[in-house]
């Protein structure tokens, strides 16, 4: 049954994409019958919205993927990538800085960059930070907040934390590969830890077979694309793959997000609001049910400014583009479940506590 699902998924996700495509080009609404109830309606502009945001920061995280892919050798990446676990987790902020993508574009890019040899310890470290660790969240931010600026600066510092204690965690305890599927390029999850010790010794043990394996496919694979009008076509044909893969992921996630924004009441809010801790509670439930893109949450959050504390606010902009329902289903299709739902409370606990310190320090 799951692999008879997941067979027709592509062609069903394509058929899917193409009727949005059509849509959006001639601009159609749902037509106007009895059938279409005014919730179906709501849900289905929520969906468009929410997926029409996503979609060009997806795409832009496929091309840099597809770059990676054809012009980024392995052993570029493994010469940048450092050894030591604090300048790993440095690396993969500034990888953040570096590439201003929105979490939807974040994973296509990232595992292709661990399909080139990237330990999983910092792609999962990018991965969270990326989203928010750049100019255009951290002038978005400001500008939202343009009455208490020091809630842009809270957002990058406790990002930066988040980023120091789940790296250290990933290096101290992940001893086993935490990938669905292994990578031929992964080494290990972190420095000499995580699993390295194992594999390793299993790629000392093969590596002269692997390197002419690697030089005989290397030919191959140049004949190949050289037949079929070279690297052009092999960079459309992955673009291609990896955005129908990716979309299925993107879809479900912008269809649940829909669901919840149309049924879910805000009118209640003001209750728990100013709750020392119910209320960052709420307002992580919240952005993870939101699943709101990181260049635009701040204005969302700026909203609820009258009826929410400062350190609430602050742990929806932090925990929302880290961990929210389109990300958790796209992190699933590169990492086991298990580890998904460890990271997810590990990272919810770290800004939680961060949220309440700064409320108290930096947001008084």
């Amino acid at each position: 049954m799951v692999s008879t699902l997941y067979r027709w998924s592509l062609p069903i996700s394509t058929a899917i994409c193409m009727l949005l495509l059509i849509l959006i080009v001639t601009t159609k609404q749902l037509p106007d019958i009895t059938l279409v109830t005014h919730e179906i309606k709501l849900i289905f502009a929520a969906f468009m919205d929410i997926f029409l945001d996503a979609l060009p920061f997806m795409l832009l995280g496929i091309i840099l993927s597809t770059v990676v892919e054809n012009f980024i050798p392995e052993t570029m990446i493994r010469r940048l990538t450092p050894r030591h676990p604090l300048g790993g987790i440095l690396f993969a902020c500034l990888l953040g800085i570096m590439f201003p993508l929105c979490e939807c574009g974040m994973i296509p890019f990232v595992r292709r960059l661990m399909k080139k040899g990237m330990p999983v310890y910092i792609a999962v470290i990018f991965i969270l930070v990326g989203p928010i660790l750049n100019p255009i969240v951290f002038a978005s931010t400001f500008m939202a907040f343009r009455d208490e600026p020091a809630m842009a600066y809270s957002r990058m510092g406790l990002t930066f934390g988040v980023a120091l204690t789940v790296g250290f965690i990933l290096t101290r305890f992940l001893k086993s590969n935490p990938l669905r599927h292994t990578f031929q390029a992964v080494t290990g999850s972190g420095p000499n830890r995580a699993g390295h010790e194992h594999l390793h010794a299993h790629e000392s043990h093969g590596h002269s077979h692997t390197h002419h394996h690697h030089a005989h496919s290397h030919e191959h694979e140049h004949d190949h694309s050289h037949a079929h009008g070279g690297r052009m076509t092999t960079m459309l044909s992955h673009g291609t793959t990896e955005l129908l893969e990716m979309s299925k992921y993107l879809m479900l996630g912008a269809l649940l997000t829909a669901l919840i924004q149309t049924f879910v009441a805000k009118d209640s809010l003001s209750a728990i609001g100013q709750g020392p801790f119910v209320s960052h509670m709420f307002m992580m439930g919240l952005a993870y049910l939101l699943s709101l893109c990181s260049t635009t949450d701040a204005f969302i959050a700026a909203s609820f400014s009258s009826t929410f504390s400062s350190g609430s606010l602050l742990a929806f902009l932090v925990f929302g583009p880290m961990i929210d329902v389109k990300s958790t289903l796209m992190m699933l299709s590169i990492f086991k479940a298990r580890f998904v739902l460890i990271l997810s409370i590990v990272v919810a606990l770290t800004v939680l506590a961060g949220s309440l310190l700064s409320m108290h320090f930096f947001l008084a």
